[in-house]
Formats: structure tokens, sequence, C-alpha cells
């Protein structure tokens, strides 16, 4: 039998326990196959939202990983190569209440092993030093120019003036990472805060929640000002959201992005996750239908004459001209919201030849 329950309704009476109960049940037994990476990767989202936005249910919602973590060493044992999901769950387990000792054994054999000297990027190195650290490893103390490789890259806003999803993903976390999910001071220079307005501003106009909603919570965790419309934006986007529960639920749904803008609520001190789930197989589905621009004003850059180009006051007139009004309402939006968009557009532009 299939339930289909309404997103928001009046808010939920249960309790924050039961909801992350609830939530746990699904992901940990009823979404995935613990044999599937993807099932690591959605167990070690949602602990990670609990346990770096404050939320601690009572001890009896993580039941459902229990097993998981009576078990984790003999898995990372077995698939090393995972061996960053299976630090970042047993961690958070632990750190959300679960009692042992996995999680240093885990750091201490992932060092030993040298397992984050497999790590072609410095994000996921800087991933890993993270993970360890938190039990007093350093699985990178013969290279100490780790992080502040990282925030060179972070800090070349000129990268995140461009359409490249990857690349702002990869900003987000690495804010994240460098700030201890906003428990200390990331040591960023200016250049990073501009570089996360171009990557918010490029999230907006191609109206990307999911993005948007990382941005701002990196934007949070950095201590900067985050632009309110964009917080308004992402939030407002709960209200098309449907979780259906039951047999019919299926996995290719917009869970992620549910994540991500709930985590946001949690760390701006909000209600999250405010829904009477269910302890079973659950598909969130977002209806969010709101135009794209990007795509548009990328064409009408494309076909401009390269000489005019290059601002945002020699394009208006024409992007005006040539964007329909749904489109035109979100580049005002993204203009009027970041005191950084002429800087944005001039590198958008793409005015430079070879």
């Amino acid at each position: 039998m299939t339930n289909i329950i309404a997103f928001r309704p009046p808010k939920s009476s249960a309790t924050l326990t039961d909801k992350v109960g609830a939530l746990a049940t699904c992901f940990a037994r009823a979404r995935r196959s613990e044999s599937d990476v993807f099932w690591l990767k959605e167990n070690a989202e949602l602990l990670n939202v609990m346990e770096t936005s404050g939320l601690r249910p009572d001890l009896s919602a993580l039941e459902p990983l229990q097993p998981v973590y009576q078990s984790i060493l003999d898995r990372i044992s077995f698939f090393p190569q995972y061996y960053r999901f299976f630090l970042s769950i047993g961690l958070d387990l632990e750190d959300l209440g679960i009692a042992g000792t996995a999680g240093e054994r885990m750091a201490e054999w992932t060092c030993t092993q040298g397992l984050a000297e497999g790590e072609l990027s410095d994000l996921q190195r800087l991933e890993a030093a993270r993970l360890v650290a938190r039990r007093g490893f350093d699985a990178f103390a013969h290279d100490p120019g780790l992080a502040d490789r990282v925030r060179r890259f972070v800090s070349r806003s000129q990268l995140f003036a461009l359409p490249n999803k990857k690349a702002a993903y990869e900003l987000t976390h690495a804010v994240f990472y460098l700030s201890e999910y906003g428990r200390k001071d990331p040591e960023l220079a200016e250049g990073t805060h501009q570089s996360l307005h171009f990557a918010g501003i490029l999230a907006l106009l191609d109206q990307n929640t999911d993005l948007l909603a990382e941005i701002c919570i990196a934007m949070r965790f950095a201590g900067m000002d985050v632009p309110e419309y964009w917080e308004t934006s992402v939030l407002r986007v709960l209200d098309g959201y449907e979780i259906i529960a039951g047999e019919q639920a299926t996995v290719n749904d917009d869970y992620h992005c549910y994540l991500m803008v709930n985590w946001l609520e949690a760390v701006r001190g909000g209600e999250a996750f405010d829904a009477d789930f269910a302890p079973q197989r659950m598909g969130f589905y977002l209806d969010d239908t709101r135009p794209s621009a990007l795509r548009g004003l990328s064409q009408t850059l494309l076909h401009a004459d390269g000489q005019t180009r290059g601002s945002w006051k020699s394009m208006q007139a024409e992007v005006e001209k040539t964007l329909e009004l749904p489109a035109l309402s979100v580049i005002n939006a993204a203009e009027g919201s970041s005191p950084y968009f002429e800087e944005f557009f001039e590198r958008f532009a793409r005015t430079a030849r070879v």
C-alpha cells in the first residue's frame, strides 16, 4: 500500500526524535541496499546535516544505524576505497551519541594505511584530513601547505563566474572543511567572498536551489552576510515538496535538495524537517517550475557584439529586449540581491580573446 503525505500541512506535532528516527529508518533500511555506494552517500549526508547543524535527537532515533556502526570496522576494512564515507558515518554517529571507539580506530587505520595519499584532489585530501583530525590524527603532517592551496583555489573568483557546477560545489565544500562546518575561522581571502557571491548569482540565475542552499550555508559558516533574498528563495521551495511513502516511492527524486534546504533552515535556527515522516521507503519530490535565466542570458551574450558586451550597463537594454519577462525577473533579482553583480557580469561576459 502507498501513502501520499502532503508536505506542508500545519506544523508537525512529532518530536525531533520521531522525525529523525523515521528519516533514519527510511535512509538506512528502505531506500537502497547497503551494498549500493549511494546508500553510503545518502546516509553520510543525513548524519552530516544533523551533526553540523546541532540537531540532537534522543539516541533511539539512531537505532536503525546501530547495526551499521557495529560492523563498520569490517566494512571499511573490506571497502577501503570508500573510507571517507565510513569515517564520516562512524564519527557522526559517535558525536550524535552512540558509544564506541570505532571512529578513533578508523582514523588511526586510515593514517597507517596511507589511504588519504591515494587522493588526487586537494579537496578530497582536505576532507580526509578534517575527518581524521576529529580524533586527533594528522594525515598530512608532511604537507602543511594543503589548506593554503585550497584557499588559493577558492579565492580565484573568476573561476566561479562561469557555469561550472562541479567547481561551485567544490567551492562550498572547501569552505565547509576549512571552517570545520562553522566551528572556526576558515581564514578566507576577500576573493573567496567574491567567489561565493559569483557562484550564488549563477545558481540563482539557473534556479538551482540545491546549489544555492549550499552556498548560503557556506557563507554562514564563513561568517559572511548572506543575501536575504537568496535564503528566502531557497526556503520557499519547501512549499513545493511532496513526500510519497510506500512502494511507489523511487530513489530518482530530489532528496539531496530536500536535505540541503532543511540544513539551511537548521543552520538559521529554524525548525528543520517539519513534516510527519513515515518510517519506511520515502521519495522526496520537488514541484519547481521556476524558469532559468542562465541559458537565455548566455545566448544573448554569445550573439552580441564582442566590443559592447563587457559590462552589464552596456548589455542591459539588449538583454531586456531579448528575454521574456520571467527570465528578466530572475536577472533583476540577481542584480538586486548581490553587491557583486556588475563584477560578476564583467567576467561572465567573456570578452577576452585568444
